[in-house]
């Protein structure tokens, strides 16, 4: 009997043991990668809530694969992968799991990563997307920040070549390494200064010659009105300082010190009905120049200032950069575009003898200049410049020299100037080169319309109006829509999708292309000035931009993958592989449509933008 209970008392004993052992095993095997593994893994964002909406991110906790943590691996044996029976990679083994080089990685599946220091610990970060999304702030403002624009430099962008020197707008080399006037680049440099001035402090401003003030070395502003009053020309900022009792920096006029005749006066000028600075010499080079020498370089940046040229007339910048490297701009009476040697940069400001006003970024015009003539392993940009001294040759007349950190209204203004002196019988702005789109398209030859420069002008030239109350940029807005109701085939940028969808394009081929950014951006401006313009004129508008919005509304899921979106739908009019947009295009979608979903009531824009930022983290459509 006591052997009997002995027994069935060992065998509870064996039973609890083997039951606590299977459930200790079946835990440790229902694992999944701690928060922080996970968190390393797909560097996904905590508080990204449209993304977790559906309780699942790239990967399912369900479905995620397993991870070894770093003391699980053992010592790495080299083993040869074979992709898809075409070519070998070089990976490592650990027992049954294969490590592939991430190198190999980024370019097959074009993800991107790099190892960060956090907390003097290393760790990879991965990225299915290399573009940023950016959120709007509030309801879209068609007379204020143009989308998210203030977060450009148009200038400094690889295909623009320099600022030109007598229009003030890009010159680009996108399909023409020679240059060329390009209204889609020109709109954006607009777009974007008059966004930063929005968005950005006021700009730090420092007179250095005003033809008016007393003849002095160093001049003293006050807010008495005999003083205030003799500045000629002056701008809103600069009445401001002299309001605040500011005091301009000690400066000195040198003429040279040879023989050689150099007047230097202040003059009467008929057309300015004020004095100004009068420069004249008989020679124009170094020896007869003269020098306004800054008693402390300058950190200011942007030069602007009033121009009148006789004859041979060059006004000269001398910049000091890291290690008292000595850089020369030289702004020169001449046609030419632009030039450099050595140290030395050249642009031409032309042959005009009118009054005009010059504004340049003196460190993009530096940079852009040294482009010219530096190898690829010389190309860093020039830092902690300073201006040391400007100097004056030849003979003309100048006033309101000035340096202050920025001049967006000014660049601005040179856009939509540019906009109204160029714009065509057609209301159009023609682009004067070729463009390829596909092999089985015919080319765009040169003069050809694009509905994203018609857009983007509109937006700038609303913006004018706006802030200026000048008629002639509403006008020129309004004479802009002409192309928007042509056939492509006509010269327009207007075709129709299947025959039923109006469709606006950013390249006018034939058959069409439906480039999705290019119709966006012209609905933008359509929008831009619908909310402009008098109910006289704003039928045709608002027809033009409804028919639009219908089309993106019916066609948008189109331009869907399941893990991406497409450029354009080149594959439906032509019958040809699909044309992929890479990630900044992904996102420039994304941003559209979150913007249009600000004050746009249907609620596809913004569904399907959270749907598309979900595939730049790596979420993918169902499988069947």
């Amino acid at each position: 009997m006591r052997m009997r209970v002995n027994l069935r008392a060992l065998l509870a004993v064996l039973i609890v043991f083997v039951t606590a052992t299977t459930l200790t095993y079946w835990i440790r095997c229902g694992d999944v990668p701690s928060a922080d593994v996970k968190g390393n893994l797909y560097n996904l964002e905590s508080n990204d809530a449209n993304y977790w909406e559906d309780g699942v991110g790239p990967l399912s906790v369900e479905d995620g694969p397993r991870v070894r943590t770093r003391g699980g691996l053992n010592k790495l044996d080299d083993i040869d992968c074979l992709i898809n029976e075409k070519y070998t990679v070089p990976c490592k083994q650990e027992e049954d799991e294969v490590y592939v080089p991430f190198s190999f990685l980024h370019e097959y599946f074009e993800v991107y990563g790099k190892i960060v220091k956090q907390n003097g610990e290393e760790r990879f970060e991965w990225q299915h997307s290399y573009s940023k999304v950016y959120y709007p702030r509030g309801k879209y403002d068609p007379h204020g920040v143009f989308m998210w624009f203030e977060n450009y430099n148009v200038a400094v962008r690889d295909r623009v070549l320099c600022i030109s020197g007598t229009e003030g707008v890009p010159v680009s080399t996108q399909w023409n390494s020679q240059g060329h006037l390009y209204p889609i680049q020109i709109a954006q440099f607009g777009l974007s200064h008059f966004s930063k001035n929005l968005t950005e402090r006021n700009p730090s401003l420092k007179v250095l010659e005003a033809g008016r003030m007393p003849p002095s070395a160093q001049w003293t502003l006050s807010t008495n009105n005999n003083i205030r009053f003799s500045i000629n020309r002056v701008t809103d900022e600069v009445i401001k300082l002299l309001d605040a009792g500011a005091t301009l920096p000690p400066v000195q006029w040198t003429p040279s010190t040879n023989n050689v005749k150099f007047p230097l006066n202040r003059v009467t000028d008929a057309v300015t009905d004020g004095k100004v600075l009068e420069f004249k010499s008989k020679r124009n080079d170094s020896s007869t120049g003269c020098t306004l020498t800054l008693k402390e370089d300058s950190t200011h940046m942007t030069l602007t200032f009033d121009l009148r040229m006789v004859a041979n007339v060059t006004v000269s910048v001398t910049i000091v950069g890291g290690k008292h490297t000595i850089y020369k701009l030289h702004y020169v009476m001449t046609d030419a575009l632009m030039s450099a040697h050595v140290n030395e940069v050249f642009l031409g400001i032309g042959t005009g003898t009118e009054w005009m006003k010059i504004t340049r970024d003196l460190s993009v015009d530096l940079q852009k200049g040294l482009l010219l003539i530096r190898s690829s392993k010389k190309r860093a940009r020039p830092r902690h410049l300073r201006v040391r001294s400007i100097t004056l040759w030849g003979w003309g007349y100048i006033d309101n020299i000035t340096l202050c950190t920025s001049a967006h209204m000014a660049h601005f203004f040179a856009v939509a100037d540019w906009f109204v002196r160029h714009q065509d019988e057609n209301g159009g702005w023609p682009i004067m080169v070729s463009r390829h789109l596909s092999p089985v398209m015919a080319d765009l030859a040169p003069g050809w319309y694009s509905a994203m420069g018609q857009g983007q002008a509109i937006s700038v030239l609303t913006r004018a109006f706006k802030v200026t109350g000048n008629m002639t940029y509403l006008h020129t807005a309004i004479n802009a829509v002409k192309p928007f109701s042509m056939q492509s085939e006509n010269g327009g940028v207007m075709t129709t999708f299947a025959g039923k969808y109006i469709w606006y394009e950013e390249y006018p081929t034939v058959p069409g292309s439906y480039v999705l950014n290019g119709f966006i951006y012209s609905l933008v401006g359509l929008y831009d000035l619908k909310m402009t313009c008098t109910q006289k004129d704003r039928k045709e508008v608002e027809k033009l931009y409804e028919d639009g919005m219908i089309s993106l509304r019916q066609l948008l899921p189109l331009f869907d993958t399941g893990s991406g979106s497409m450029y354009d739908l080149r594959h439906f009019s032509l019958g040809i592989a699909p044309n992929l947009a890479r990630w900044d295009y992904h996102t420039t979608h994304i941003n559209q449509l979150l913007l249009l979903s600000t004050f746009e009531s249907d609620p596809i824009f913004k569904y399907v933008a959270d749907r598309w930022i979900g595939y730049m983290k790596g979420k993918r459509a169902a499988h069947n």
